[in-house]
């Protein structure tokens, strides 16, 4: 199944962001800076604006700042290839940054009283946090695990379409995405669990259960 956000729309943003990347490394940036940034440009969006109610301002902020994790990944590979610390850099500056996302919008739902929307946000941050774990378990046991149809991608977009229309009034717009959400990334973790099974069954030896 196609991820939700198509590979011909990635490839497109590279190609928006690669003119960027070669003027960032020109001026001796490194891709790890662009990283620790990016993580500090969400943490702002989320919990200066989000958890305070300004939703749109927030969503757009946490989307700009989340943009830089395409920014980084095209810096290191214009750079000869990212490092063993910049993977482990970059992945755990994504937890960070998801969990300050999901955090923000289960704190200001509470504060409203939607005691649904919280569920939801909290049902995103941890399976979320499977997907991202699932992938990394393979990956560490010489698996491949590059599907499923909402990535990180899918899920900050999903989250931040809802914030902007509820902060336009849409009042329902967030919860209905975060259900949404919940859905897909749910799914995601079946995906990629199955798909993991299908390569352990492959490499098992012969005769074994």
């Amino acid at each position: 199944m196609a991820k939700i956000f198509q590979v011909s729309a990635r490839a497109g943003m590279t190609r928006v962001v690669e003119p960027i990347a070669r003027a960032l490394l020109r001026a001796g940036v490194t891709p790890n800076a662009v990283t620790v940034a990016g993580t500090v440009g969400v943490l702002v969006g989320a919990l200066g604006f989000g958890a305070r109610g300004h939703l749109v301002a927030g969503a757009l902020i946490v989307t700009l700042f989340a943009l830089t994790d395409l920014l980084d990944g095209t810096m290191a590979r214009m750079s000869g290839g990212s490092t063993k610390f910049g993977a482990f850099l970059d992945s755990s500056m994504d937890r960070v940054a998801d969990s300050a996302v999901f955090g923000a919008v289960a704190y200001w739902l509470a504060t409203q009283g939607n005691h649904s929307g919280v569920a939801a946000a909290l049902v995103c941050l941890a399976a979320g946090g499977l997907v991202s774990y699932v992938k990394a378990r393979a990956e560490g046991l010489g698996m491949t695990c590059n599907v499923g149809i909402a990535e990180r991608t899918e899920r900050l977009l999903i989250v931040g379409v809802g914030g902007i229309l509820t902060g336009l009034h849409v009042k329902p717009a967030l919860e209905i995405a975060l259900w949404l959400l919940a859905a897909v990334s749910i799914f995601t973790v079946g995906q990629r669990m199955t798909h993991v099974y299908r390569q352990a069954q492959q490499l098992q030896p012969d005769g074994q259960a």
